[in-house]
């Protein structure tokens, strides 16, 4: 099993604004493997599952396959994602009890999210690494209580990027022209989210 979680906040005033590419991309995810998104107020989250998915695209290998776009808003991501990973036994613990601190997770979840240190067209993957300032990466860190997970980190960052203040423009919407930019990113991106090979 692999959880794919996609980082935005809900809401039709967040819609198509650069701190939703997370949204973005996961939604175009569900849309490749033709599939509907289901509100579980159980996770407070939005969800597929995915009984057989070829991992990655085009292989010979399946496995169940979970999207979460978590509705709890960007700073909360981390309740929700528990919520899933708890509720299918996918966050170890010591003697059955206590949940265990730095277990690796990368096989089994990936988070994809907006970075405004990459330039926009451009995507990178990460492995066991900070926030880097990420309040929606730092919350699942603090409740899964590791960094070990994969992450796809899609570029945000524009020339006017050092001109507001960051959370001014993370919440600003893509002009048609980045927008299309992130659209174009969509397939390889999702290639990127079912290949779960290592990424060092």
């Amino acid at each position: 099993m692999h959880i794919i979680v996609g980082l935005g906040n809900p809401g039709e005033q967040y819609k198509n604004t650069r701190h939703n590419a997370g949204f973005m991309a996961i939604d175009a995810l569900a849309e490749i493997l033709d599939a509907n998104w289901q509100t579980n107020k159980k996770f407070n989250a939005e969800i597929i599952i995915s009984k057989e998915v070829k991992l990655p695209i085009g292989s010979l290998t399946s496995a169940p396959l979970i999207l979460v776009k978590p509705l709890t808003f960007m700073n909360n991501s981390g309740a929700a994602v528990r919520a899933v990973m708890g509720y299918y036994n996918l966050l170890p613990k010591k003697m059955g009890l206590v949940r265990e601190k730095d277990s690796d997770l990368s096989n089994v979840l990936t988070v994809i999210h907006d970075d405004i240190d990459i330039v926009l067209g451009q995507y990178k993957l990460a492995d066991n690494s900070r926030s880097a300032g990420h309040k929606g990466v730092n919350s699942i860190i603090n409740h899964l209580k590791t960094r070990r997970f994969r992450r796809i980190r899609i570029g945000i960052r524009t020339e006017i990027a050092g001109r507001m203040p960051t959370e001014k423009f993370v919440l600003d919407r893509f002009s048609r022209e980045e927008r299309k930019i992130i659209d174009g990113q969509a397939g390889k991106i999702s290639e990127e989210a079912l290949d779960h090979r290592e990424t060092g």
